[in-house]
């Protein structure tokens, strides 16, 4: 059976769907901390059951009769992060899988400024020492972030964020069908080359991309790394939470999630979705 966890996420959601085009619903079980809100995908014939990661004995059941598990990254960060992702890798070797799937990211890596890739990192070195066979895959930057990023500016007419450098923004559509095809058959194999959309924009492009969707003029505008954080606080998010969007930037100005790879389009059998694509149903 394959496990998907996160399952009411938007990534695992999409990538249960992409494997009920690919498996039928018996051979599918999904782990999610309120199975009420994955009623719908019981009524179809999948598996549904609680876990979390933060629980282990319920973990192992939610993974009961594992072949593959795919482990959707948590939101949390630092060794919070490292301990849930230890807990169910541990959880699905102890149920017997033979293959883990992990949501990576293209800039994991233990040196990034961007909070969330030590985590990937260190949570891939987990992977290797857990023994069982693995697939990490190493995703390119979710383009549904453009959306975030893009709601204030919407407004005042101005994309007001701290210096950048270019994204390889990639869809959750076309991600997930990778996942399901690492789970379904045998072409990934530890961790995989970056899976990204076919181009890199920084913010500057975003803006022209923006003010041509909806007619409106959008003006990119550079604003200092520590009064984009007063900002970001102000408004009441959390120190940690401004720190990360703070160090995002940082580490693109590195070029850390600039590269473009044809590997996902060879996966998938077809050009990703550009940018264009994921924002015009939003916001034109």
């Amino acid at each position: 059976m394959i496990i998907v966890s996160g399952a009411n996420g938007k990534l695992g959601r999409a990538v249960v769907e992409r494997l009920l085009d690919r498996v039928t619903p018996e051979h599918i079980g999904v782990c999610v901390r309120d199975p009420e809100r994955a009623r719908e995908l019981a009524e179809r014939g999948v598996r549904v059951r609680r876990g979390d990661f933060a629980d282990a004995v319920g973990l192992e059941h939610a993974f009961e009769a594992a072949s593959r598990v795919l482990i959707v990254s948590v939101d949390a960060l630092g060794e919070e992060a490292l301990r849930l992702h230890r807990t169910a890798i541990d959880m699905a070797g102890k149920a017997g899988a033979e293959r883990i799937v992990y949501t990576s990211h293209m800039g994991s890596n233990l040196a990034s400024l961007f909070a969330p890739m030590p985590d990937h990192a260190a949570t891939e070195a987990e992977l290797e020492r857990s023994g069982v066979r693995f697939t990490s895959l190493r995703n390119g930057f979710y383009a549904a972030t453009v959306l975030m990023l893009l709601s204030t500016a919407l407004h005042t007419g101005e994309l007001a964020v701290p210096q950048d450098g270019p994204v390889s923004w990639t869809s959750h559509g076309d991600l997930a069908e990778a996942a399901a095809i690492a789970l379904t058959e045998d072409v990934l194999d530890g961790v995989t080359p970056a899976l990204t959309g076919a181009e890199a924009i920084d913010m500057t492009g975003l803006a022209a991309l923006a003010s041509e969707l909806t007619g409106r003029s959008i003006r990119r505008v550079v604003v200092p790394d520590d009064d984009y954080r007063a900002g970001l606080v102000a408004h009441g998010a959390p120190e940690a939470v401004a720190d990360m969007l703070v160090g995002m930037f940082a580490a693109s100005r590195r070029g850390e999630f600039a590269q473009v790879a044809p590997d996902l389009a060879r996966l998938i059998g077809r050009s990703p979705e550009s940018l264009r694509e994921v924002l015009r149903p939003a916001i034109a």
